[in-house]
């Protein structure tokens, strides 16, 4: 194996390979840069070039895009609360506050090191599981993916501070708005009105950008100053990175635990930062200023969002089984260019396998430097005033949109769910409840229906499910516990 792995670096070092795995950096991080743009679309500009290609050229391209743009989609969640795709939302909650205090810099170095580090985990998690993966992966019923679905919904009220239960209405009323359109188990439409639109549900790039994006723009407006409260940047990257040193532990846990979750097909890369935003703040003692400008906040997800890409790697390649579009797109690559997914990719096909782990490392490496030296001008964005930059921002927020579906309603949802979206801040009611709710509600109808189907009640007491059903009671008492314990010792 390990002979193997030498012999896969050493062809993807090749010199008439590596500029793909450059181009596909490129375009990932220019992907990730643009709000409201998904990996769907960065492996779909790049799908058609890899008809004919050589194998090792064509992957290289292919992973080079999907490993980094979970680290350029940090710019735009930083520097001016808009998700840059579904896996950078849970950045915005601590990163754009401290953008606002003039420490995107600092932010900035924070996410790019831990994306590194997370991304060359998450490699090092699929180099190990080539060989294990095959029980872990069946191992996973509808039973365990319903419970995930359920931590991932508890998580709700964690992200709510001090007012649990409106995280918990703003919860369900995500899950309502989850239901829109085709229902899951069963051959019907809910809540349609007879809107061709309405069958495919609501797109989930436009109700994020409407829910965080159009708020923080009218804000900005209204208040006509720039992102940044002060005349001048704080802290450099360098600070960041010394940041993440301080707190190591939290990005392997966090690490670790972005490649599990993103191992377990269905889930949905989407609830990955989320999930771990959630935990990560539950066991941190001193959490109050999560949600005000911790640096722990970016920590967490960053590091979490760019390791999934090892996990969900591992079901895609070994069993054809891909876990979100990025790498149903993926296994069409692999298609066009004659390599069958499944059991022969750890046999006849390992050093495609292999290459494409050195690829996921390198790539993450590659991309968090490129990202780090340009950190230093993009962070200037940050001192804009708000009257030049909010209508180039508009532009392209209506083009992000826009592009979901390609239909017009992509713009009226847009405006309806910014102006929810402003109500809801202007109240104080947290949003990120209501896009977890939205993100899970169709794994969690699916995934229960199926349970109840197969095994009547008697799911309940299956092990996998009684184990995630205590970690879920633990995470809740805990993180009670916890903030009871931080209380008490800041009165006395």
């Amino acid at each position: 194996m390990l002979e193997a792995a030498v012999e896969a670096l050493m062809i993807i070092l090749d010199p008439t390979r590596l500029p793909f795995m450059f181009l596909g950096i490129s375009v990932g991080l220019l992907i990730g840069l643009l709000p409201g743009l998904s990996g769907t679309v960065g492996m779909a500009i790049l799908l058609p070039f890899v008809y004919g290609m050589d194998p090792f050229s064509g992957m290289a391209m292919l992973i080079g895009m999907a490993a980094v743009l979970h680290t350029g989609d940090t710019f735009p969640s930083i520097l001016i609360g808009v998700p840059g795709s579904s896996g950078s939302q849970a950045t915005i909650m601590d990163g754009y506050p401290l953008a606002k205090k003039g420490e995107a810099g600092r932010a900035l170095g924070a996410a790019f090191f831990c994306s590194m580090v997370g991304g060359v985990i998450g490699g090092i998690v699929l180099f190990i599981s080539i060989p294990l993966a095959r029980p872990l992966v069946l191992a996973f019923g509808s039973p365990e993916l319903f419970m995930l679905a359920i931590l991932g919904l508890s998580m709700v009220g964690i992200l709510a501070g001090n007012a649990p239960i409106r995280g918990v209405l703003v919860g369900l009323i995500g899950l309502m708005l989850g239901a829109i359109g085709a229902a899951p188990a069963v051959p019907e439409y809910r809540y349609t009105f007879e809107s061709i639109y309405l069958f495919d549900g609501l797109p989930l790039a436009v109700v994020a950008l409407g829910l965080f994006a159009f708020p923080e723009i009218i804000e900005l407006l209204a208040k006509k100053q720039s992102i940044a409260k002060t005349e001048k940047l704080k802290g450099g990257w360098m600070d960041g990175i010394k940041d993440s040193l301080r707190h190591k532990w939290l990005i392997v846990r966090s690490s670790a635990l972005g490649s599990i979750i993103g191992f377990i097909p269905g889930l949905g890369g989407s609830v990955v930062d989320w999930i771990t935003y959630g935990i990560t703040k539950q066991t941190t003692k001193d959490n109050e200023n999560f949600g005000k400008g911790d640096i722990r906040g970016v920590i967490g997800p960053e590091s979490a969002n760019n390791a999934k890409e090892g996990g969900a790697l591992i079901p895609t390649l070994l069993f054809s089984i891909p876990g979100s579009g990025t790498t149903a797109i993926l296994l069409g690559g692999l298609s066009l260019m004659g390599i069958q997914a499944g059991p022969r990719m750890v046999n006849e096909d390992i050093s495609i396998t292999l290459s494409i782990v050195w690829t996921l490392v390198l790539a993450n490496i590659f991309g968090a430097a490129a990202c780090i030296l340009l950190s230093k001008y993009i962070a200037r964005l940050s001192l804009i005033p708000a009257t030049k930059l909010v209508p180039f921002l508009l532009v392209i927020l209506m083009v992000a949109s826009y592009q979901s579906s390609r239909n017009f309603g992509d713009l009226i949802l847009f405006v309806a769910i910014g102006l929810l979206g402003l109500v809801m801040k202007r109240l104080d009611w947290p949003r990120a409840p209501l896009l977890i709710g939205f993100v899970l509600s169709t794994a969690t109808e699916r995934y229960l229906w199926i349970s109840m189907e197969r095994y009547g009640f008697t799911w309940l007491l299956q092990p996998g499910v009684i184990v995630i059903g205590v970690l879920i009671i633990v995470l809740l008492f805990g993180g009670y516990y916890l903030k009871r314990s931080s209380e008490k010792s800041s009165a006395a």
